[in-house]
């Protein structure tokens, strides 16, 4: 795939593409797309979706039209994606349904006379023709249809494999019958696994229907696997609100459609449904279900001033909501957008794949052809050698090798979706193979994030009152989890603070602000400030007009679940560290609850020395994963092999990683680690069963062993398996 412009006006473009039938044809439009100047594609077979990235310096108007115009040249149909896209799926699994029946019902009468002598009437054989016809020419239109498509364009798919065979079989039978002895009425033939005997008048009706109903059978199959796979982001859209109580300015309450919502708009969540979108909660007080989009199982209280999250369900109380993100803005549209985008994307090992597709199929018909010749020289048999030669194109179409890598990834993702785990891009897997460091920041990833004040100790003459006051009124124009305690504290003792102007937040090092003609700055105290009645805590240290004025402590706990969480990173084979700017006695004491050795702590870490403390340990030959949430985490996350994000974090920290967490519970990146491992290892597991088919079954093929009737079955058989393995994903727990 050629690059293009990165700048932050590249374009990328999502089209719906119809038509295709195997993983060739995705690699042929890929290649067709990526031949436009300025275009980046990647194009999915299982997803049927083409995700192009369109450079700003194109001198074209209308981009997308080009795209879909380039894609309907090639062959295929292409348009923006839809609401109604499951109906034309559908549409797609019933035509199928209604060609697999024909081939069933009729093909199965003509599997039993041609392979049951007892059943074999005299003149069989032309009922059999009159059953077979409808099979292989209706049934099997979509296959025909697909190779003149293909032909007009110089190109060859599986679908020109399962052609060419049924109308050679077809053909050769219908010959056979009107110019051979196997016309004749009383003519029997004996069942075969392999290509038959040379000196029977064999004639292959039963191939001509019989494999056209395995290969239905397996599409349908596949079809139907392909919409189950892609259940898990349809049914996160599908929490999506339609209808939303808006409550205007005179109190009035009107209902409008949710898309109508607008930012700063104020409506109505009433016990029982659904919040509309993100937003943040004016009155009323109640528990939020999450476990529907994020898989957090226990309720969250929330009361004025929180943040609720669109597609949570509210379950007590009535509550007041202002809007603070609406569409394509909101929580629940980000992870479908990274959902979809990673199950549209390509695993490294899928390449191997697309590059092996690309040129089989040419490969596969030369040879059946030399299969045909060889065997006609060899065996002088017309009809033993036109069997092998069938049998090497049926069973050599690489279905389950397209499909291999796809499934795997639509259902892996869409099962980490409703977990919480929104995996970025399918290169993301590769790097969780490979990791043997698990790097952790502290507080609101290992700790609850939730810090309270344990201690205040002003300098001498200075009130307490006051360092609590100056220390609330500039913390209070920050959203670091201490900033939260202190302003916290400070209402709690005070009733009210000042307001602070001019504050700016110091990632790493503290934050500043004037509170009236003050200069307050705060910061992290001294490495030998200790508080007798807080041990461990965090300390830091107010300053006012250049001047320190006391030290005030604060601590929050570590979550219930990070000592569980640390122990099963272990027993993933992974090293876990505590990186973390706070000072070393909180670090340990945080370290020793959850089970990190003392050694793997790293404490009193400025952002830039994170960083490198991350590439000090890449340096050793670690492959690194870090898990944090800060904006101070956001240079390390990008420098990790593998960046995990907590979604309840900044959205800068979000932005750098690989893995998002909607979760904010640490067993959550344990989860996200394992799921991504075991999609690889389904990944890899369904491209060894696909390449193992090819090489193990094509020579049984070339060498007479396989009849095209088994061939037919096994071919289905394999895309069937893949799928259904790939399936096996959605029960992870």
């Amino acid at each position: 795939m050629k690059p293009v412009s990165t700048s932050p006006d590249t374009r990328q473009v999502e089209l719906a593409v119809g038509g295709m039938t195997c993983a060739a044809c995705a690699a042929r439009i890929e290649r067709r797309l990526n031949k436009v100047e300025g275009v980046s594609a990647s194009v999915n077979y299982a997803t049927e979706r083409a995700t192009i990235v369109v450079d700003p310096t194109l001198t074209i108007d209308d981009p997308v039209s080009m795209l879909v115009d380039t894609i309907v040249d090639v062959g295929y149909t292409a348009s923006v994606p839809s609401n109604d896209e499951s109906a034309h799926v559908e549409q797609r699994a019933a035509d199928l349904r209604r060609r697999l029946i024909v081939a069933v019902v009729l093909g199965v009468p003509v599997l039993v006379l041609s392979m049951i002598p007892p059943t074999q009437f005299p003149g069989w054989q032309w009922v059999a023709l009159v059953m077979a016809l409808p099979v292989s020419i209706w049934s099997a239109w979509p296959f025909h249809r697909a190779m003149v498509l293909n032909l007009r364009h110089r190109q060859a798919t599986m679908d020109t494999l399962v052609s060419v065979g049924v109308i050679a079989a077809l053909t050769w039978s219908i010959w056979a019958l009107i110019a051979t002895e196997a016309g004749e009425i009383g003519m029997t033939m004996n069942m075969s696994m392999d290509v038959g005997d040379a000196a029977s008048h064999h004639i292959y009706l039963e191939v001509a229907s019989t494999v056209v109903a395995f290969i239905l059978a397996g599409r349908w199959f596949e079809t139907r696997s392909k919409r189950r796979a892609g259940d898990s982001l349809r049914s996160l859209l599908d929490l999506a609100v339609s209808d939303v109580d808006v409550r205007g300015a005179d109190g009035v309450t009107v209902t409008i459609p949710a898309d109508q919502l607008e930012v700063g708009d104020v409506f109505v969540v009433r016990p029982g449904d659904r919040v509309a979108t993100d937003g943040v909660v004016i009155e009323g007080r109640s528990a939020v279900d999450l476990s529907l989009l994020t898989g957090e199982s226990v309720p969250v209280e929330v009361s004025p001033g929180s943040e609720v999250v669109g597609a949570s369900v509210n379950s007590t109380g009535l509550l007041i909501v202002k809007a603070t993100s609406v569409g394509a803005d909101t929580q629940l549209a980000h992870m479908a957008r990274l959902v979809s985008q990673a199950q549209s994307g390509k695993a490294p090992v899928q390449r191997l794949a697309d590059r092996v597709s690309a040129v089989f199929v040419p490969i596969v018909i030369s040879l059946a052809v030399m299969t045909t010749i060889g065997w006609l020289i060899v065996d002088g048999s017309t009809e033993r050698s036109f069997a092998a030669g069938v049998a090497v194109l049926i069973i050599a179409c690489p279905c389950a090798l397209g499909l291999a890598t796809p499934t795997a990834l639509l259902v892996g993702t869409g099962r980490g979706a409703q977990l919480g785990i929104l995996i970025r891009g399918p290169e993301v897997l590769e790097s969780t193979r490979r990791v043997d460091t698990l790097v952790l920041d502290k507080t609101g990833t290992v700790t609850t994030g939730t810090m309270r004040v344990v201690g205040i100790a002003p300098a001498v003459g200075v009130d307490e009152t006051r360092l609590l006051a100056l220390a609330g009124a500039v913390e209070a124009g920050s959203r670091h989890p201490i900033a939260v305690a202190v302003t916290t504290e400070a209402i709690l003792r005070l009733g009210e603070i000042s307001s602070a102007s001019g504050v700016q937040d110091h990632p790493g090092v503290g934050i500043s602000g004037r509170v009236g003609d003050v200069v307050v700055e705060i910061g992290r105290a001294p490495a030998d400030s200790a508080l007798d009645d807080a041990p461990g805590a965090t300390l830091i240290e107010v300053w006012a007009d250049g001047r320190p004025i006391g030290i005030v402590a604060v601590a929050d706990e570590p979550k219930p679940s990070s000592a569980a969480a640390v122990a099963s990173a272990r027993a993933l084979g992974l090293r876990p560290m505590l990186l973390t700017g706070d000072r070393a006695d909180a670090a340990q004491a945080v370290a020793a609850a959850v089970g990190i050795a003392a050694g793997d702590v790293r404490a009193e870490v400025l952002p830039a020395e994170k960083l490198a403390a991350v590439r000090a340990l890449q340096a050793e030959g670690r492959v690194v994963a870090m898990a944090g949430d800060g904006v101070n985490d956001a240079a390390a996350l990008a420098a990790a092999d593998l960046g995990i994000a907590m979604g309840t974090g900044a959205d800068v920290a979000v932005n750098a990683s690989d893995l998002t967490l909607v979760r904010s519970e640490l067993t959550a990146v344990v989860d996200a680690i394992r799921l991504s491992r075991r999609t690889l290892a389904t990944i890899r597991g369904n491209l060894f069963w696909a390449f193992g088919y090819n090489v193990a079954a094509i020579p049984l093929a070339v060498s007479g062993r396989l009849s095209p009737v088994i061939a037919g079955a096994a071919m289905a058989f394999s895309s069937v398996f893949v799928v259904s393995n790939s399936l096996r994903l959605r029960s992870f727990r």
